[in-house]
């Protein structure tokens, strides 16, 4: 279908107040009388705190107060989680401290500076516990407990199996097996997360956040508060970034709420860096895997097996949702039907995980890639090829896969092949040997082939347990739309304002392909909790989809007054009129009609002329629930749909790599995605980009790392490496579009696309490039000291 706005590259509407300076952050916010916290942070990995003394720090002038866990312990409930109930956590830490880093007390003084003076005055009592660094230490008889309640370090403990895997690998004519380590990192926002809380005085506290699940989980915030849901409004603030670090981010506004509850003040809370580094709550995975994939000799694939330990950090927020996205898409663009899938989630002495791109299922995309390139090279087949002999076809979507979950659409063999046109890959291979045999030059080429999945179900959150205690099936979004009596427009998102997904140029252009309006013209704004309908706010590849959907309902309502409006004036069915170009016509005689200021003119202030029963005003509401789901089967055989609007890509990646020190540097990069329909062109290449460049950091040099004694090692930008623009590729983008037969204009999601992908494409590129020495990434960040030590032994041998 041909669109006037959508699928055009448009500047985004964002982008002039942030450019000068505008975007309205939460360190932006003041008001009167505010006051400010700072934060005790533990220098033990896990010990018992015996006492917080605070005399010395509430003599300093300026203090206001100082409160510890024990204050939490008495006036608060634990704050929400999705894990087991016997992993409890507060805001700041009762009883024990089981990371470097987690909060013990909060100093709330007149400024941030005396509350910084007066956190160096606190004395704490600490009695050491052994720390819990090592998962596969943790899960042996003996080992110190984290949790006593929970009784063991385990979390959680479930092997999932679809088909007869033993039968599968029994069959196969190959085994390939791989031991594999995806160390964690983060998402590293230019802006941390903060609120700023106060007291109103009727009783209402209002939470200014930068949270982007704000109305979602406000009742839950309500809850650990101990205060009525109606009596908590939370205001969204701009958010300077996320790539999931701030999806959920509840504890920073729950502890400023509860901060101003105490003081009766208002108090702001802003993370600085190294709050955000230690104690963000959303740290990457940290998983360690067994992993076996069979093949026949033709190179198909028969099965897979997967045994996982995923080293949680001390907490479990989000339970065990990241491997949820991973049975979202297990067995990728690929036709397999056997999957084994073991997992244990382990709690150790570290930062909790939390959300970031990809959100664990960009962690199985590279095991199952890394896979797939040991069975070519097996095989004698070329990375290209046996991909496409594995590849779902088009004509056989919608696919379901072995755990139930439904692909939409797609057309992967198409994607590849743009992938392999643009990359001209034939001369890439030839200017390799040609490099390598006269200049002694490793260059290598890495191709990998993914998918994206995007659109959760809430169902997403609980299949996963056997006797979920809250098993939720909604996840919506919604939209208000109002034309003025001038006939302008104004939009309404009941979500958080996240700028990276241009949530308004999204909205404006939605409005401008039903209307016929110029895009420009639509004026955006924010509903606060208090007033938002039923949303839940950007994360999992799902907003664009959603409130373009949202968008639609509540346009088609106005749309439908507008009609039945012109219809009534110019006494005529409302079947035979049309809207185009922002006026109401009659079909076949374009000249007879009235335009949208009229029909505004007429709605709002003439009552009288108003076809009988029709009440005054054009704003309309409407609120999108998922486009298909289905629930998960009780006896656990079926996980149901809960993801199907499923992207894909395909990444080339030419590295060199110097053998020598084992620097990384990129030749040419080429990434061609299907996102469905396109929006923007230009957003979608930015998330492209942008995704990409994160996963080359998660590849090559991101590591929140900790050493044997659970100390933090990564605490600062001079230890956690960010690749900035230097070490990234000049990315050349292409696209392939298999429009969703789900969503409203076909819509499926992009945000995470890029590090989806990447991590496996580079992987691939780096084995290639050093294939002689025996290569073989197992393990991110692949170091270059780790490169150098390989090329060395494989000299030593050679």
């Amino acid at each position: 279908m041909t669109y006037t706005y959508i699928g055009k590259d448009r500047r985004r509407i964002e982008d002039p107040r942030l450019l000068v300076g505008r975007g309205g952050y939460i360190a932006d916010l003041k008001v009167p009388g505010m006051l400010h916290a700072a934060i005790l942070r533990s220098p033990l990995p896990h010990a018992w705190i015996r006492s917080v003394d605070a005399t010395e720090a509430l003599k300093l002038p300026g203090v206001v107060a100082v409160l510890t866990g024990e204050d939490c312990k008495a006036k608060l409930n634990p704050c929400m989680s999705f894990g087991p109930a016997t992993i409890t956590q507060y805001p700041l830490a009762v009883d024990k401290v089981r990371y470097v880093g987690e909060a013990v007390a909060a100093v709330v003084a007149e400024s941030r500076y005396l509350a910084e003076d007066g956190v160096d005055l606190l004395k704490v009592d600490y009695q050491e516990l052994p720390p819990v660094t090592d998962p596969m230490a943790a899960m042996q008889p003996g080992s110190a407990l984290l949790h006593e309640e929970h009784g063991s370090n385990i979390g959680y403990e479930r092997t999932f199996e679809f088909g007869d895997v033993n039968a599968a690998f029994a069959d196969a004519d190959l085994v390939v097996e791989d031991t594999l380590h995806w160390g964690r990192c983060a998402g590293m926002p230019m802006e941390t997360t903060g609120a700023v809380a106060r007291p109103g005085f009727n009783g209402v506290l209002e939470i200014s956040c930068n949270s982007l699940n704000f109305s979602y989980f406000c009742f839950l915030i309500a809850a650990t508060l101990r205060i009525p849901s109606n009596k908590l409004t939370l205001r969204p603030v701009p958010a300077g970034g996320s790539f999931g670090s701030k999806l959920a981010a509840h504890k920073v506004p729950t502890l400023a709420g509860f901060l101003a509850l105490q003081t009766g003040r208002p108090v702001s809370y802003i993370e600085d860096r190294l709050d955000h580094l230690t104690n963000s709550d959303h740290h990457g995975c940290d998983r360690f895997y067994e992993a076996r994939m069979g093949f026949r000799a033709d190179g198909t694939i028969v099965g897979l097996d997967i045994d996982v330990v995923d080293d949680y950090g001390a907490y479990m927020q989000f339970g065990v949702g990241h491997h949820g996205n991973a049975f979202s898409q297990v067995v990728g663009p690929y036709r397999f039907r056997d999957v084994r899938y073991r997992l244990r989630a382990v709690v150790t002495d570290k930062c909790q995980q939390g959300a970031y791109r990809g959100f664990g299922s960009e962690v199985h995309n590279w095991v199952l890639e890394r896979l797939v390139d040991q069975g070519a090279a097996r095989l004698g087949l070329a990375p290209e090829e046996i991909r496409r002999r594995n590849f779902i076809q088009p004509d056989q979507f919608p696919y379901r896969i072995p755990g139930g979950n439904l692909y939409d659409s797609g057309d992967y063999p198409a994607v590849l092949d743009k992938a392999l046109s643009m990359i001209d890959l034939d001369r890439w291979r030839r200017e390799q040997k040609r490099l390598r045999e006269e200049e002694g030059r490793c260059i290598g080429i890495g191709l990998a082939t993914t998918q994206e999945r995007s659109v959760f179900s809430a169902t997403e959150f609980w299949f996963l347990l056997e006797k979920p205690t809250f098993p939720l099936t909604s996840s919506p979004e919604s939209a208000t739309v109002t034309i003025d009596p001038t006939g302008s427009f104004q939009l309404l998102l009941h979500c958080q304002s996240m700028w990276g997904n241009s949530p308004e140029t999204v909205g404006a252009t939605v409005l401008a392909e039903e209307f016929g309006i110029p895009p420009e013209s639509v004026n955006v704004r924010y509903a606060d909790s208090a007033h938002a309908l039923p949303g839940t706010g950007p994360g999992g590849s799902r907003y664009t989809a959603m409130v373009a959907g949202a968008i639609r309902g509540a346009s088609r309502k106005l749309r439908d007054k507008l009609l039945r409006i012109a219809a009534h004036t110019l006494e005529v069915p409302p079947d035979d009129l049309e809207l185009v170009d922002a006026r109401v016509q009659v079909r076949g005689e374009p000249e007879t009609g009235l335009t949208i200021a009229e029909l505004a003119g007429t709605a709002y202030f003439f009552a009288l002329n108003l076809p009988e029963g029709m009440t005054s005003g054009l704003e309309e509401s409407y609120t999108y629930d998922h486009p298909y789901t289905t629930l998960p089967a009780p006896d656990g055989s079926d996980l149901g749909v809960f993801y199907p609007i499923m992207g894909h890509a395909c990444h080339i990646a030419v590295v060199e790599v110097d053998p020598d020190t084992g620097i990384v540097s990129f030749l040419d990069y080429v990434a061609v995605h299907d996102a469905g329909t396109i929006v923007n062109p230009r957003s979608l290449g930015g998330h492209v980009t942008g995704g990409a460049v994160q996963g080359i950091g998660t590849t090559l040099y991101e590591e929140l790392a900790y050493d044997e004694n659970g100390q933090f090692q990564s605490p600062t930008f001079r230890d956690y490496l960010i690749p900035t623009a230097g070490e990234a590729p000049a990315f050349r983008i292409g696209h392939v579009q298999t429009p969703s037969p789900f969503t409203e204009y076909g819509i499926k999601g992009g945000g995470e696309g890029g590090r989806m992908v990447a991590p496996a494409a580079v992987s691939g590129a780096v084995d290639d490039a050093l294939r002689e020495y025996g290569m073989r990434v197992r393990r991110l960040p692949v170091k270059p000291s780790e490169i150098v030590a390989t090329v060395q032994a494989g000299r030593s041998n050679s």
